[in-house]
């Protein structure tokens, strides 16, 4: 999947289990639960296993259950996100240039998409509010 050239500049990912996947086919935001902030050697990680993701056909139905949000260190570079039923992961946000903007096909059982979707699963909801309560 072709990510924008500011991946660059990325130095946090926030993971977001998304709530109400209906939204977000036009949404100017990412809305839903976030799960996790993944930086440095993470971040690194997460972006190469997203260029990796081979295309592949896409289907109708967009609903996705997961998406980022990438940041650099003061700004909102971009955001994606992932139905894996339907193969298409929408790409958003103010560093994104326009014929890179809107819904790409990606392959959800190639091992990059799969491996991916381990780690977002691995990110457990609730984990960062109880990190916010210790401090």
């Amino acid at each position: 999947m072709m990510l924008p050239p500011v991946q660059e500049k990325t130095e946090l990912i926030e993971v977001v289990r998304i709530t109400d996947p209906m939204r977000h086919l036009s949404a100017e935001d990412l809305v839903g639960d976030d799960v996790a902030i993944w930086e440095a050697a993470q971040v690194s990680d997460a972006l190469t296993l997203i260029s990796s993701v081979p295309g592949s056909e896409l289907h109708r139905c967009f609903i996705p259950g997961w998406g980022i949000r990438a940041h650099s260190a003061t700004d909102l570079l971009f955001q994606i996100a992932f139905c894996f039923q339907c193969h298409g992961a929408r790409l958003w946000g103010p560093g994104v240039p326009g014929e890179l903007d809107g819904i790409h096909s990606f392959d959800p059982d190639s091992p990059p998409a799969l491996e991916l979707l381990q780690g977002f699963r691995g990110s457990r909801p609730g984990r960062l509010r109880e990190l916010f309560r210790r401090s």
